[in-house]
């Protein structure tokens, strides 16, 4: 199919016009052109690419004894921190955030944050249970215009609509290799949601920041919709709040076949690296831990305007190839003093158990104290 033109030279009003009854007025707002045109330019002159994602030199591993263990913390600490934890959620000064934007194409399709977990009740339904088990929390969600209308829908009919605060992400339209809007079999222009790096802009832009700050809120949980391990824990909380850091980042110790983002030292500073960036043929077997996408961030973290970087991401449509360009929120650690804490991936107090397809969810549901965990709160 032919593009609009080349990158710089977009008919915006010819675009406007053909996403209006795609995407409603609202999200036709949220679509920022300049960025579009701009990462268009520099994917067809090969600025942004698989290559430019990759740092220059191979990122170092973490010193011993750098990344405490949950598990191995002494009593009198554990204590002390769930008594600092419990009264932060007690006192309402903890908010969860769940990330909701995808959709689910290896789950086979559709929202996954309200597909039913367990017990009849779904992801969302959950983790908003989670957060309330301990004192008046905030429940946030963060949706994509994909995910928006059905999750709204989805609240209204089950009467959680005014009890969770939903922000919305960015809009952005995929690329051809060179540089170029992405059209589909169809002919249509192809939009997708840039990445979970959103959430600090999104917070803000949405006036949320503020009203969270107003009623007392100083620290926000953010996992992935479909974790369910990831529930507010008082002695985690009280980890972060003593520790003084902008972010608390959750991972666990690696096994066989992990790949993906990991704590690593880059230019002498621990921070959460993406797989992609890694040297190409990088051993992952010396990743002593990998990144589970939660994290506990302060409001005055997430108040930051920060310089995320923008990342090349190949995926395919239609069998064909597209390029979208997204950032993502782990980079935060690069920017603001973090911490880093080994979790259980698995057992009574696991808090890493990511449904990425259904198969991984009926895996689930054959635990008897995964069934017992997940159903009773």
């Amino acid at each position: 199919m032919a593009a609009e033109g080349r990158a710089g030279r977009f008919d915006w009003e010819r675009i406007d016009a053909e996403l209006a009854p795609r995407l409603g007025v609202r999200w036709g707002a949220r679509l920022d052109r300049e960025l579009i045109e701009r990462h268009a330019a520099q994917v067809a002159s090969g600025r942004l690419s698989l290559e430019a994602n990759r740092l220059p030199d191979p990122p170092g591993l973490p010193d011993s004894g750098e990344i405490e263990a949950l598990d191995g913390l002494p009593d009198a600490r554990r204590r002390r921190y769930a008594e600092i934890g419990r009264r932060a959620l007690a006192q309402g000064a903890v908010a969860v955030a769940v990330l909701n934007g995808g959709m689910a194409t290896r789950f086979g399709g559709g929202v996954k944050g309200v597909v039913e977990a367990f017990a009849g009740r779904s992801f969302l339904e959950i983790k908003r249970a989670q957060a309330r088990a301990l004192g008046p929390v905030p429940f946030l969600v963060m949706n994509s215009f994909a995910t928006q209308a059905p999750t709204l829908e989805f609240l209204r009919e089950r009467g959680l609509e005014d009890d969770v605060h939903l922000i919305l992400q960015q809009v952005s339209l995929r690329l051809t290799p060179r540089g170029e809007l992405f059209r589909g079999p169809d002919g249509a222009l192809s939009p997708y949601a840039p990445g979970h790096g959103d959430l600090p802009q999104a917070l803000r832009e949405s006036g949320l920041l503020e009203a969270l700050r107003g009623r007392g809120v100083a620290t926000v949980l953010l996992s992935n919709v479909d974790n369910l391990g990831a529930e507010p824990d008082p002695v985690i909380v009280g980890y972060h709040l003593e520790s003084g850091a902008g972010m608390t980042a959750e991972v666990v110790p690696t096994i066989a076949g992990d790949a993906g983002g990991a704590p690593m030292r880059v230019r002498g500073r621990l921070q959460l690296v993406e797989g992609f960036r890694f040297p190409e043929g990088y051993d992952w077997g010396r990743m002593p831990f990998v990144n589970t996408n939660t994290a506990l961030f302060s409001l005055d973290a997430l108040a930051r305007e920060l310089p995320l970087s923008w990342f090349y991401v190949e995926k395919r449509v239609a069998e064909q190839p597209v390029v979208q360009i997204e950032h993502l929120i782990g980079e935060v650690s690069a920017f603001v003093e973090t911490a880093f804490l080994s979790i259980p991936r698995t057992g009574p107090r696991g808090r890493y158990y990511p449904v990425k397809s259904r198969r991984d969810l009926e895996a689930m549901r054959a635990d008897p104290r995964l069934i017992e965990r997940f159903s009773s709160v």
